[in-house]
C-alpha cells in the first residue's frame, strides 16, 4: 500500500517535540519525538534533537511510499524552524506549511480584583 502523500504533524513545545506522520485519511504511518530519539533532560528541547527526531520519522515514512508532504506546526518551542529545515533537507516535496497553533481570542475570565 504506497501512500504518496503524507501529513507531517510538528508539536513543538518548551520540553520536547512530536513529529506524526498520516496519510491521507489521518491514519498514523509513523512517529517520533526527541525523546523517543534517545535524548533526556534539557537535551530534548534543543533544535538539534528536534531534527534528529524528524529525520527518522521521514525516513520510515519514506521506506512506507511518502513522497509528498503537507505540514503542520503547532507551538512555540525552539524545535520549530529546525523540524522545517530538516523536512527540506530531507529530500521529500512539500506540498504546504501551516502554523495551527492555538490562539485564545479573549479567553476565560480573569480574576476578581484585590482589595486594598
Amino acid at each position: 500500500m504506497a501512500n504518496k502523500l503524507g501529513k507531517v504533524y510538528i508539536s513543538a513545545s518548551f520540553n520536547n517535540t512530536l513529529v506524526t506522520i498520516t496519510n491521507e485519511k489521518g491514519e498514523t504511518i509513523t512517529w517520533s519525538s526527541s525523546g523517543n530519539v534517545g535524548f533526556k533532560g534539557t537535551r530534548k528541547s534543543t533544535p538539534f534533537a528536534a531534527t534528529s527526531a524528524l529525520e527518522k520519522a521521514v525516513t520510515k515514512a519514506k521506506e512506507k511510499g511518502v513522497e509528498e508532504v503537507e505540514i503542520y506546526v503547532k507551538g512555540p518551542g525552539p524545535g520549530r524552524d529546525a523540524a522545517l529545515r530538516a523536512i527540506r533537507a530531507s529530500g521529500v516535496k512539500i506540498s504546504s506549511i501551516a502554523d495551527v497553533t492555538p490562539i485564545p481570542h479573549n479567553g476565560p475570565r480573569p480574576k476578581k480584583h484585590r482589595r486594598a
